[in-house]
């Protein structure tokens, strides 16, 4: 009997031996994956898992760690006003900032199919993601300065507001004690005594700096020389002081600056009958003012001190001012990958709405959002799971005086834990909280990638 006869009459490997074999080769195959995977799971445990499992664990002890307190960090975590203020603020960055995201990122990515340079405008808006949250909340520090002279957004407040209602040219100034004028308490200076036609007034003022008067004051002795006419009213205001020193107080001396642009009211009987603005030798007059007497006001608004622009860091507006800057650097981020969900659209659809009469309206709304709905639902999850944890922005640009104010979960976690609370059993508990608050968003994410993957 050949052997090609013995194979024949052998037959083929029983089904059994088959599926062991089968059932080793996957075995191979899991033991090969997992060898792979084991150092991406040792850095998973012992960067996540690990330190998940002992802050749970943490939770329950108190601040020394050395007794257990069951569900007390917790209990204290809801009744302290700072941890209640951190779950408010961190609602509003909740609802306010991904919705603005993805609000923001939609309209540009429809935007930006029609631009011309629609690459190099994408690269412009995504370039801020490159920035460090340091070096952004740093930038955003400055530019949120309430000094006009540093922050640059006060200084174009302080610039709209200067072109619209001007600005004192005085906030230092204030009048010679003991001579022609006294403060009332609404901060405008009078007259002493009463003035009447045909007198001339000299209403001396100090504490400007030389170097502070506006461009074009002259000298205000030939004013203070002139005589009034009968039926006129004729008076300088000047800066009582003489570079150099020398001269004489309450007198104009021939090196002494008239002030101009300075406001001089008449008041009959309480009521102002006349006003006018000095000249830039710090002259003024008032023609054809009936017979009596007279007090003339230098009123409060030549002294008022100059527009310093909004308080962006103060206790009011320092949260919408830190999710503004968050704004700035993930508004590319949505617009990227809304725009990549965009290009995925069917064109006909679009076209064949425009072909019915449908204008550019019409199919944002009726077509274009309803088709990205995905896309968009994905966008505002993340950014919900990211805003949860929002940390640097908001410990770099808030000011210490205003950092409880602005404090989320993230920084109140840091700040009881090792910002001067030591206290690792209630930062534990804050870490908890902010984890149960992630999960929902994250498992949501993952069911919809998996839905869309399939």
């Amino acid at each position: 009997m050949t052997a090609t006869t013995l194979v024949k009459e052998a037959g083929p490997p029983p089904p059994a031996a088959g599926a062991e074999r089968a059932r080793r080769a996957r075995r191979r195959g899991r033991a090969a994956a997992l060898l792979f995977a084991f150092p991406a799971l040792l850095l998973l445990g012992a960067l996540v898992v690990y330190p998940v499992l002992f802050s749970i664990g943490r939770s329950f002890f108190d601040a020394s760690g050395n007794r257990f307190v069951g569900g007390e960090n917790y209990t204290e975590m809801f009744r302290d006003p700072a941890t209640l203020k951190a779950i408010r603020n961190t609602t509003i960055w909740v609802v306010v900032a991904p919705a603005l995201l993805t609000g923001l990122g939609l309209i540009l990515a429809v935007l930006v199919e029609k631009v011309r340079w629609a690459t190099a405008f994408k690269l412009l808006l995504f370039m801020p993601m490159a920035v460090s949250f340091l070096a952004a909340g740093i930038t955003f520090r400055l530019a949120y300065d309430e000094d006009p002279d540093k922050g640059v957004l006060n200084a174009a407040v302080v610039s709209v507001h200067d072109a619209f209602k001007g600005s004192s040219s005085y906030p230092t100034a204030r009048a010679r004690e003991g001579e022609a004028l006294s403060a009332s308490a609404d901060g405008s200076y009078r007259t002493r005594a009463g003035v009447s036609p045909g007198d001339s007034v000299v209403l001396p003022m100090v504490g400007v700096l030389p170097k502070d008067l506006p461009a074009g004051a002259e000298p205000a002795a030939a004013a203070a020389g002139r005589k009034a006419a009968a039926d006129e009213l004729r008076g300088v205001v000047y800066l009582d002081f003489t570079p150099g020193g020398g001269g004489q107080q309450g007198k104009v001396d021939a090196q002494e600056s008239g002030l101009p642009k300075m406001r001089v009211e008449a008041l009959r009987d309480g009521r102002t009958v006349a006003s006018t603005t000095t000249a830039s030798d710090g002259s003024f007059h008032f023609s054809q003012l009936a017979a009596g007497s007279y007090t003339l006001k230098l009123p409060a608004s030549n002294f008022a001190p100059p527009y310093q622009g909004i308080s962006w860091l103060g206790p009011t507006l320092v949260t919408p001012a830190i999710i503004g800057a968050y704004l700035w650097i993930w508004t590319g981020f949505a617009m990227v990958l809304i725009g990549a969900g965009l290009s995925t659209l069917p064109r006909d659809a679009l076209e064949a709405a425009r072909i019915d009469g449908a204008n550019e309206w019409q199919i944002f709304r009726r077509i274009t959002v309803p088709l990205l709905a995905p896309v968009l639902t994905v966008v505002f999850v993340t950014l919900v799971i990211n805003v949860m944890k929002v940390f640097d922005l908001v410990y770099i640009i808030a000011p210490g005086p205003v950092q409880e104010d602005a404090t989320v979960l993230a920084t109140q976690m840091w700040l009881v834990s090792f910002g001067g609370g030591n206290n690792q059993g209630l930062g534990s508990a804050l870490g908890v909280l902010l984890l149960l608050l992630v999960i929902p968003a994250m498992v949501f994410n993952v069911r919809r990638f998996r839905r869309s993957q399939r």
